[in-house]
């Protein structure tokens, strides 16, 4: 007989590609993880895993098992769920500013981990985000922690975040600053233009969007720089804070915020959390 628990470990290092991310998923330490895995090659007589200081793939016998290995943890969470009628559905409401491109892979892992789970995800501002909480609209919320007053929350990780601009972007000290925002009030706008008013930078509002994708859009387009979470920058930009001589961000914590809920619903949501902290170390 296998053991489940070190099938599933196996799958997420697969998916992950890192021990240390596949502890971090399953709040577990990066030594049980590779303990559970060795026993599971003993138990198969199979290498599973190729290991190398930088890099962990899949052996040959690896990529053979890992279809069964994903059957196996989608039929353990079949079995769990037997009992119980309640459909397994969670909404979730993101703060656009910590979920961009990668949103996909969040998603891939919540549906591996559990393929049975619903979830409804809303992309809006934190403020947004903390009311669908408060009414009931959605069952958890992952926002910007930006006063640090907030204790209830879990920690699910710290962004930093940059000012985002194209490579070429053209800027001379003491020149007005073009800077892109979200529209106001906007707990990120007002920590930007705190710290260039600070660091006595003169800045002008040259494009307002409606979300981190479409900031990031006049971004790419040369408009303007934008202070963005290292995470949702677009590709193509880079950071040139020091470059241009602007002042640094503060790194601001991600927190995952629930309401009460049964008992399903609280087991899912400690699954995204656990998905959640394992996308932050990629």
């Amino acid at each position: 007989m296998l053991d489940a628990a070190a099938v599933q470990a196996f799958v997420l290092v697969a998916d992950l590609a890192s021990f240390t991310r596949a502890a971090a998923a399953l709040n577990s330490s990066q030594a049980a993880v590779s303990l559970k895995i060795r026993r599971l090659e003993e138990a198969l007589g199979r290498r599973l895993l190729d290991r190398t200081p930088r890099l962990v793939r899949l052996s040959p016998d690896g990529a053979t098992f890992l279809p069964a290995a994903r059957e196996l943890v989608a039929a353990q969470h079949k079995a769990i769920g037997a009992f119980t009628q309640e459909e397994r559905r969670i909404g979730v409401a993101i703060s656009h500013h910590i979920v961009g491109a990668d949103l996909t892979t969040l998603l891939q892992h919540l549906h591996r981990s559990d393929p049975g789970l619903v979830v409804e995800v809303r992309i809006t501002t934190s403020a947004e985000a903390l009311a669908a909480l408060k009414d009931g609209s959605s069952d958890c919320a992952i926002v910007l922690n930006h006063d640090g007053r907030r204790r209830d929350g879990e920690v699910l990780f710290t962004e930093e975040f940059r000012w985002t601009a194209v490579p070429d972007f053209d800027f001379r000290p003491g020149a007005v600053l073009p800077l892109a925002t979200q529209a106001s009030p906007c707990n990120v706008r007002a920590m930007a233009v705190s710290a260039l008013d600070k660091a006595g930078i003169r800045w002008s509002e040259v494009f307002v969007g409606g979300g981190a994708q479409t900031i990031g859009a006049a971004v790419r387009a040369g408009l303007a720089v934008a202070a963005l979470a290292r995470r949702v920058a677009p590709i193509g930009t880079v950071d040139v804070g020091r470059k241009l001589g602007l002042p640094p961000l503060p790194a601001r914590d991600v927190v995952l915020l629930s309401g009460t809920g049964s008992v399903t619903k609280r087991q899912a949501i400690k699954l995204l959390g656990r998905s959640f902290r394992a996308l932050a170390g990629r």
